[in-house]
């Protein structure tokens, strides 16, 4: 997700998006385990947008 995005969110969606995000990083890191991906830069991608996600429930949150 870009950030862009992921300000435009409200609370309860980001938190939907951290849950949705979160089984796809669990998901992709069982299938790169099991056989190599196609494109393994996506389990970086989507650490990031976690990453993303989270800060900006916080700064949420605070305000």
């Amino acid at each position: 997700m870009k950030k862009t995005e992921i300000k435009k969110m409200s609370l309860s969606e980001l938190n939907e998006a951290l849950v949705n995000s979160k089984k796809k990083y669990r998901n992709l890191k069982l299938t790169h385990s099991v056989s190599p991906l196609e494109n393994p830069s996506e389990i970086k991608l989507v650490r990031r947008s976690i990453a993303r996600i989270k800060t900006e429930i916080k700064l949420k949150s605070v305000q």
